[in-house]
Order: C-alpha cells, then structure tokens, then sequence
C-alpha cells in the first residue's frame, strides 16, 4: 500500500455528503486515523452536531459554486458520497447527485486536488433494466459521474456500495419484517462502518488508481433469512411477510404530484427484488478482495442487529 503524497500530509480531506448516511463514518473514520477533515454544510450547528468538533465545517451548499471553491480550498483530496434522498430533496435529484457533482470535479481539477473517491451504486446491469423497462434515476446519475471521471485525469476510486444493511432494518415493523414483493434469493449488503473505513483508507492511498471496487458485506441473503438471523443475534422474534408490490405502485402515482419520493423508491424496489442471482453469485470473492485489500475487521449482520437493539 502507497499512502499520496507526504507534501501535503496535514492539508485536510474534504468529504461532501460528509453528515449523511455513509458519509459521518468517512469522516468517523478520517478522524481516528489523525488526519484533517472539512466537510460542506448547508447546516453548520447540525454538521457540528453529528460530526463533532474535530472537523471543519464550511458552511454552503453543493449546488453553489461559490460554496464548492471555498470547500475546495487547500484540500488534498475529497471523497463524494452525496446522495438525495429525502422528499424534499429528490425534487433536486439530478441538480444535487449529478450537476453539482460534476461542478465539483471540475472546480477540483481547478484546484489542482487529484485524489477523488466516489461512493456509487453497487452493479447495474442494461439487460435488466431494459427487460423490466425500468431507468432509475439515481443509478443513472451515479454511471454519468463515473463516466465522467472514466475520461478525466484524476486519480480516481469508485466504491460501488451495496444497498446498506440498514434496509433490513428499516422494514421491520413491531416484530414483523414487512417486504414489498418479498425480496430477492441473495442481496449483497454492507454494512455503513465498513463504507466508511474502506472509503478513508482508500482516499489515503495512491495505488487504486482508476479502479471500480464492490462493496460489500461477507455474505448474501434473503430477507427471510435476515429475519430469522436478527432473530437469532438479538432474541427478538421477527417475522417475514411479503407483501405485492401494487398497492406500492399505486400509491406512487397518486402521490407524485405533491410528493416524488415513492416514485423515484418504486424502481429501486423493482431492481433489488430482481437482484441478478450470478452478481450475488461474487459476493464471497469480492468480499475476500475487500478483505485482502484493506486493513480492517469485517461487520456481520449480526453485529448491525446488536447494535439496532440498542438504538
């Protein structure tokens, strides 16, 4: 393992999406390791409260050039892992998740910052979306950065996420694990610590160049057997239930007018309970990749239900 330049040792890292889901544990994760971390706010009370007073926080937003520049400033390198995903936000899907994303890189290679590492989609195969004529947006937007950064002069890592294990979580209900259409076979998951120390490791080093690594957990299961292994880990009975997707579907088209969101959820759901079965086929090769690739001690489902229990 190469780390980049020693120069710039003590210049910070900045990490956009840095208060989000994957993105606190980037920076969680940046912190431990020493180094110096700034992060673009539209909220900077908020930022210092998720983040703490370790890290600097510029107060602006992404869609801003102005505020990208002065986030920029002095920098290293920066890991992007910007996501619109709240109802309010998806409005701006494209704005947030493409064009400012692509603003960024251009006002970065402007700056001189080389390093980027960008957190996208796990896998998206064309064959699939053309057999169930779907085009979610966000997976789109994630490639249009990718390809971008495919024709750049960046030093560049892509970190292909899979959904986060969270989503197991975020269905249950009471004791029950209620799954519109069911799920998949086999669901690649991982876990959102992970993410973070892969992705602050990652944005240190310099022999990733060019490179589109998965992210993922150790295994990949059913929803079924999620529910029967958080079971298992926390001696809570939870309870499977599929439940069809048309009443999602339907509730989707009444609801886009005022309210997107399960309009742009709706593809999404399709996709992973169409999980192509030989893509979670290379779980355990992709997994052992990470593993040999990166220092760091791999979380189970098991221990993400641990720590649910105590949330």
């Amino acid at each position: 393992m190469n780390c980049i330049g020693s120069g710039k040792e003590k210049a910070p890292i900045l990490v956009l999406g840095g208060t989000g889901h994957y993105g606190r544990h980037i920076v969680r994760s940046l912190l431990e390791k020493g180094r110096s971390v700034q992060v673009l706010s539209r909220n900077a009370a908020n930022a210092r409260d998720v983040l703490g007073d370790g890290v600097r926080i510029v107060e602006g937003d992404i869609t801003s050039r102005d505020s990208v520049v002065e986030a920029l400033r002095g920098v290293r390198a920066v890991v992007i892992s910007v996501s619109a995903f709240t109802p309010r936000s998806i409005r701006r899907l494209r704005l947030i998740e493409c064009d400012s994303v692509l603003m960024v890189l251009e006002n970065a290679r402007d700056a001189g910052v080389s390093r980027i590492v960008f957190i996208s989609v796990y896998d998206i195969r064309e064959d699939l979306l053309r057999e169930l004529n779907l085009d979610p947006e966000s997976a789109r937007i994630k490639l249009e950065v990718e390809a971008a950064l495919a024709v750049s002069e960046f030093n560049w890592t892509v970190l292909g996420a899979a959904p986060s294990m969270q989503i197991f979580f975020a269905m249950i209900r009471g004791d029950t694990m209620i799954v519109p259409g069911g799920g998949p076979p086999a669901l690649p998951t991982v876990s959102r610590m992970d993410v973070g120390e892969i992705a602050a490791q990652a944005v240190l080093r310099d022999d990733l160049h060019r490179k589109r690594v998965r992210l993922t957990g150790p295994e990949a299961f059913s929803f079924r057997e999620a529910a029967l292994r958080i079971s298992a880990a926390t001696g809570r009975s939870i309870r499977f239930r599929k439940i069809p997707l048309l009443p999602l579907e339907i509730a989707s088209i009444v609801t886009r007018p005022v309210n997107p969101f399960l309009s742009h959820l709706l593809p999404m759901v399709k996709l992973m309970n169409n999980f192509p079965l030989d893509v979670a086929a290379q779980v355990p090769q992709d997994h052992q990749w990470l593993v040999d690739t990166f220092k760091y001690a791999p979380t189970t489902l098991e221990m993400e239900a641990q720590r649910w229990m105590k949330t």
